[in-house]
């Protein structure tokens, strides 16, 4: 199958080149093009529908406030900065120095969810499954049913959320992942269309943490 085709963007205005160069053409800016796949008219008139519907002018005193219903982790704190717990359709980045323990917090948070019944799938691609079991061992997750996928291809992350379903999904982490469509490296800005698109994540996933 023929690979999408490809411009370049600049990071900086926004611009386009169908190839890359030192220097943006629009806004001659240095070192900011970046590859991105180039979408179709049609494809990107409806990218972000389901994201921002249509909707009158109206004061906003006037528009109904409701409250979201939301997931707890278990861990209070993780819940008191995601606002009380997880959000359908949410997508989070947990960001921060290495070492400083994203991963535990994450695998925890997904345990205690499952404990809970609401299914989950820790995609991991600076690890391997053997590893990341490990480390669920050192923190008492006994017997954690948790769903654990070693991948860093994005279209494969893609097929295995779709087939398993989980209401959840953690990517530890984005900046390992990448795709066929790109010759960029891994966790490049040229993911964002793909990765970050609504429409390239399976519409399964309710909640995505990255």
């Amino acid at each position: 199958m023929a690979k999408d085709k490809t411009i370049y963007s600049c990071t900086e205005c926004g611009g386009t080149s169908p190839k890359w160069q030192g220097k943006c053409p629009s806004c001659g800016a240095w070192n900011t093009l970046v590859e991105t796949v180039a979408e179709e008219p049609s494809a990107a008139r409806h990218r972000f529908k389901s994201l921002a519907p249509a909707a009158e002018v109206a004061v906003l005193a006037d528009i109904e406030a409701s409250e979201v219903p939301r997931t707890p982790t278990g861990i209070a704190e993780l819940d008191r900065v995601l606002g009380g717990g997880i959000v359908e359709g949410q997508v989070v980045l947990i960001g921060g120095d290495p070492g400083i323990g994203k991963s535990t917090l994450l695998l925890q948070a997904l345990d205690g969810l499952q404990r809970a019944g609401v299914p989950g799938l820790y995609v991991t691609g600076e690890e391997s499954g053997a590893q990341v079991a490990l480390r669920s061992r050192r923190l008492g997750l006994d017997r954690s049913q948790v769903r654990v996928l070693a991948e860093i291809q994005l279209e494969k992350i893609q097929a295995t959320i779709a087939a398993q379903q989980p209401a959840i999904a953690v990517i530890d982490s984005i900046q390992t992942v990448y795709s066929d469509q790109l010759t960029s490296a891994p966790g490049s800005v040229a993911l964002e269309k793909l990765g970050m698109n609504p429409d390239a994540v399976s519409a399964a996933v309710r909640s995505l943490l990255a």
